[in-house]
């Protein structure tokens, strides 16, 4: 056989191998898109639940096959996750937010996603030093305990915002949907500052610089993610691309939206912020500068791509749990594993609940009884439900901290894989199968009702502002919107920045008309 030939042979099983497995894992998708259709009206079961049970299933199926040796059809990737899958999922948030719910509640949602993040980690962070030794576990470092804290601090609300609606029950929604969002944003941008971290110096001023850099992150990652979007919105407006082809103008979104993302991780920024941002705008902006097909079109494009990218991360967990490999990396008694798991899941459970029922209390305190309906008991289970429940991104994270590209030869850290899995697992099954049963008890349906009629009353019944009044002096004007802005901060920053909107920004980039 010539050389050439050997070279060709060499080729072709090189593309069988990397062929047969995502024919095989799209295979998986598509089961797991007809079971959770078939399943849609389940009371206990949804989405993420269904692909976590097929993939566990496919896992089993492959470890027989494979006669032990591996339960994966392919190899996780935290590059794979925080590069393909992570972008199209957080800029379909922003782009399909109702942003007046989302800034009226702005104030509520970042005490929940950002101050919340903080108080949890901490929790978490020290509880697990204090109690995993008292199981019989050590071995971990100052920076292991630091990221433990933000690992199980990363909340995912999908579950819950399956069985919400924005329709029904707005504000809610909002504040789940919102805290979601900045929620995985600062355990990155805190994940991150870890990582940078020198724990050997840590001293009284650590805390405030760590402060100074996540602040530093949040504003520099919020401004580009803007600036990207407003760029797109005014190319769109000034060439009307959809005279020539609507493609154009959706490849211009796709891409633009994408490169955000990726020039915030070049600089070391939030991708996750900038894309969050970045499709706000676009929605507001650009989206009207597009023709009608181009509108459904990019509305159907970008929820598909979000639907695919959660279902493969979920599908990926569920096979995740049989990895033989890890197991057999854990040096750990079973015992001691089975004490892991129920500490980090009660440090969960208190890291929760200590800051989602006082820091409702100082929103209801610091919003106006006028302006907002305060946030309710029920509504503060809801929120504490919705948060309990551990993700994609905790996977990720753990996988950063304890892997290298996914193996990790120390028992140690292979025992905290496991366990961060274990925990995914449990948390999404359990919590999740039990999430549709709770919102329909604590929240019945005439209770929503009832909130979807007082929200649209209230939209309707609300004064206009009196912004321009040519009869009046200017000291009664500022005199008469600063009391507006005392009795009604919200509504009133939104009417001058409406103002500003239709005055300078909308005829220079777009917008409804």
């Amino acid at each position: 056989m010539s050389i050439d030939r050997i070279f060709e042979a060499m080729a072709n099983d090189t593309d069988r191998t990397s062929v047969v497995p995502i024919s095989l894992f799209v295979a998986v998708l598509c089961l797991c898109i007809v079971a959770a259709h078939l399943l849609k009206e389940s009371r206990w079961v949804n989405e993420s639940i269904t692909a976590i049970v097929i993939g566990c299933i496919t896992g089993t199926v492959i470890l027989l096959l494979s006669k032990g040796s591996s339960s994966h059809i392919l190899q996780f990737d935290e590059e794979l996750f925080f590069i393909y899958l992570l972008p199209p999922i957080i800029f379909n948030a922003g782009f399909q937010v109702k942003k007046k719910q989302f800034f009226q509640n702005f104030l509520t949602i970042m005490l929940f996603g950002a101050a919340g993040v903080f108080i949890s980690s901490i929790i978490i962070s020290v509880g697990s030093y204090w109690l995993f030794p008292k199981v019989g576990f050590n071995g971990l470092d100052l920076r292991d305990y630091l990221a433990l804290g933000v690992i199980f601090s990363s909340t995912d609300t999908v579950c819950t915002l399956q069985v919400l609606h924005q329709d029904e029950t707005p504000r809610l929604y909002s504040l789940v949907f919102g805290e979601g969002v900045v929620n995985d944003a600062t355990a990155v941008v805190i994940f991150n500052a870890i990582q940078k971290l020198d724990v050997s110096k840590i001293h009284g001023w650590t805390a405030v610089y760590f402060f100074g850099d996540f602040l530093y992150l949040f504003s520099t990652s919020t401004v580009l993610g803007i600036a990207t979007g407003l760029l797109t919105a005014y190319v769109l407006k000034a060439l009307y691309f959809g005279r020539h082809s609507t493609d154009r103008e959706i490849s211009l979104m796709i891409l633009m939206a994408y490169l955000s993302y990726m020039m915030a991780e070049l600089l070391q920024l939030s991708g996750i912020l900038t894309v969050f941002f970045c499709g706000i705008v676009m929605s507001h902006y650009a989206w009207h500068n597009v023709t009608e097909n181009s509108r459904i079109s990019t509305r159907h494009i970008f929820a598909t791509l979000s639907f695919i990218a959660e279902t493969f991360i979920f599908l990926y967990v569920g096979m995740d749990a049989l990895d033989i490999e890890k197991w057999k990396m854990t040096k750990t008694r079973l015992s001691t594993i089975l004490g892991i798991n129920c500490i980090i899941i009660f440090l969960v459970l208190l890291g929760r609940a200590v800051f989602v029922f006082p820091l409702s209390i100082l929103s209801n305190f610091l919003s106006s009884n006028v302006e907002a309906a305060p946030v309710t008991f029920k509504h503060q289970v809801i929120i504490w439900w919705a948060g309990l429940m551990r993700g994609a991104v905790s996977i990720a994270l753990a996988f950063n901290q304890f892997t290298f590209s996914g193996v990790t030869m120390d028992p140690v850290h292979a025992t905290m894989v496991t366990s961060t899995v274990a925990v995914v697992l449990f948390t999404t099954m359990v919590f999740g199968m039990l999430t549709k049963p709770l919102v329909r008890n604590v929240i019945p349906r005439h209770a929503r009702a009832h909130d979807t009629n007082l929200s649209k009353e209230k939209d309707i019944t609300l004064p206009l502002l009196p912004i321009d009044d040519a009869g009046a002096s200017s000291f009664q004007q500022a005199k008469r919107s600063l009391t507006m802005l005392l009795e009604r901060p919200a509504h009133t920053i939104h009417a001058y920045w409406r103002k500003f909107d239709d005055t300078y920004m909308r005829p220079v980039f777009g917008g409804p008309t």
